[in-house]
C-alpha cells in the first residue's frame, strides 16, 4: 500500500540521488527491425514516488537493447515533495537531454507519480513543444483513494507528505491538472493500467480522456498478473511501451517475459 511504501522510505537510510544520461546506444547489437529506434527521440524514463533510478534500470535495459537512447530521471527527494516543484526540476533535465542529444523532442515513459510530473511539464511548463510521445504506467491521473489511508487510520493527512496529498482523489492539484484537455500539445498520449494495481484505486483513474490511447493489460491478456511496480518489469507491458514509442498498433504480447 502507498502508506506502507511511504513509511519504508521515511525509515530507510539516505539514498544517493543519481540522475544521469545513460550510456551509449546499443543499437548495433539490436535486431535489425529495431535499429531504427536509435534515430528516434531520446527516451526518458520518469521514476515514481519513493523509487530510486536503480529500480528502473530493467526497463531502461530493455529499451536500450531495442536501440533507444535512454536516460532515467529520479524525482527530487524521491518524489515526496510538491509535484509542481518536481516538474520544474524535470523541465531543466529535459532541456539537458535535448541539448546533449541534439534532439528537438524527447519521449517519456513515466511510472506512477512520474506521469503527473510529466503531465504538469507538458501542460504548464511548455513541454508540449519538447515531448513527442507520452506513456504513463499506473499513473493516478484522477487520484487514488489509497492516498487517503493514513487519514482514515487517524495518522493525519498523508503523514504530511505533499505528493501523497496531491494524489488523493479530488485534490486541488489534480483538479487544476485535469481542468480542460487531458491531452494538450502535439503529443501522442498513451496510458497503461492493470487490474491488479494495488496503489491506484480505482484502476480506471489511471486513464486519460480526449483522444489518448488507454491500454488495460488484462483486456488483451486476461490471465496476466501485473501489480503497480510490476508495470515497470512486466514483459507484456513492455511490448505496449515499445509499440507506443514506435507508433505501432496496440498489440500486447501476452507471452513476453
Amino acid at each position: 500500500m502507498l502508506l506502507r511504501k511511504i513509511l519504508a522510505v521515511l525509515a530507510a537510510s539516505t539514498v544517493t540521488a543519481a540522475v544521469a544520461l545513460a550510456g551509449p546506444s546499443l543499437a548495433a547489437a539490436a535486431p535489425a527491425g529495431t535499429r531504427a529506434a536509435a534515430n528516434a527521440n531520446p527516451v526518458i524514463v520518469v521514476a515514481g514516488l519513493s523509487t530510486p533510478a536503480l529500480g528502473y534500470e530493467p526497463l531502461a535495459a530493455r529499451l536500450r537493447a531495442d536501440g533507444f537512447r535512454v536516460s532515467i530521471f529520479q524525482l527530487p527527494g524521491l518524489g515526496l515533495g510538491d509535484i509542481a516543484d518536481s516538474a520544474r526540476a524535470f523541465s531543466a533535465y529535459v532541456d539537458q537531454v535535448r541539448a546533449a542529444t541534439e534532439a528537438a523532442r524527447v519521449d517519456l515513459v513515466a511510472h506512477s507519480e512520474g506521469g503527473l510530473v510529466s503531465r504538469y511539464l507538458i501542460r504548464n511548463l511548455g513541454g508540449g513543444a519538447k515531448v513527442g510521445r507520452y506513456v504513463s504506467l499506473g499513473t493516478p491521473h484522477y487520484g487514488t483513494y489509497v492516498a487517503d489511508i493514513a487519514k482514515f487510520l487517524g495518522l493525519g493527512n498523508c503523514l504530511g507528505i505533499v505528493a501523497c496529498q496531491q494524489m488523493a482523489i479530488g485534490s486541488s492539484f489534480l483538479t487544476a491538472l485535469n481542468d480542460g484537455d487531458d491531452t494538450p500539445g502535439d503529443v501522442r498520449w498513451t496510458a497503461v493500467r492493470t487490474l491488479q494495481d494495488e496503489l491506484v484505486r480505482p484502476v480506471d483513474n489511471a486513464t486519460l480522456a480526449d483522444g489518448a490511447t488507454n491500454v488495460l493489460i488484462q483486456s488483451w491478456c486476461p490471465l496476466r498478473l501485473v501489480g503497480h511496480l510490476g508495470l515497470v518489469l512486466d514483459g507484456t507491458t513492455y511490448t505496449v511501451v515499445r509499440g507506443a514509442l514506435t507508433d505501432a498498433p496496440v498489440r500486447p504480447d501476452c507471452y513476453a517475459l
